[in-house]
């Protein structure tokens, strides 16, 4: 077995989700009271945070050398296509998700009546059962940058074990 942790984290825009005509996605799951995140992709923080922690428990490097934010091609990408690619990835060197246990930190939105569409989402991309995926809400209680408002940050633990032959 093999432990990774990833850590992301993006401060909103000053642009409202509502004038793209997007919701900003966390966990691959729109999230319509979100503020819009800045990032060269879909700056979807919590499967960012995922990805490293993948990457990271099978020593394969960081999101940052798989899709670099200097590279085009990754401009705007959804990181659901990220993350199932990672995950193809581990595959081939060997390896299964085990489970991934995440911790969403930030004033706003509330996450509480997401949480459970955010798992299911996840267990897709990670190929397991929802039981294996944990994601939780927590606020910074008005300290730093995070806890007042300006965006958000995840910490992703993940279990990767020996894939099925």
């Amino acid at each position: 077995m093999r432990v990774g942790f990833g850590y992301d984290s993006h401060c909103f825009s000053d642009e409202p989700s509502s004038e793209t005509g997007a919701s900003q996605k966390l966990g691959g799951v729109p999230i319509p009271d979100c503020p819009k995140l800045v990032g060269h992709s879909d700056a979807d923080v919590l499967i960012h945070a995922i990805i490293d922690a993948l990457l990271g428990a099978a020593a394969l490097g960081d999101i940052g050398s798989h899709f670099p934010d200097d590279d085009p091609r990754w401009a705007n990408a959804n990181s659901a296509v990220l993350l199932c690619s990672v995950v193809k990835e581990i595959g081939d060197a060997g390896y299964a998700v085990g489970n991934v246990d995440a911790t969403v930190i930030c004033e706003m939105p509330r996450l509480s009546p997401y949480v459970e569409a955010i798992r299911s989402r996840l267990a897709g991309f990670l190929d397991v059962d929802e039981s294996s995926v944990s994601v939780k809400g927590k606020t910074n209680e008005g300290m730093d940058a995070v806890g007042q408002g300006l965006g958000i940050a995840v910490h992703a633990v993940a279990l990767l074990v020996p894939a099925e032959a």
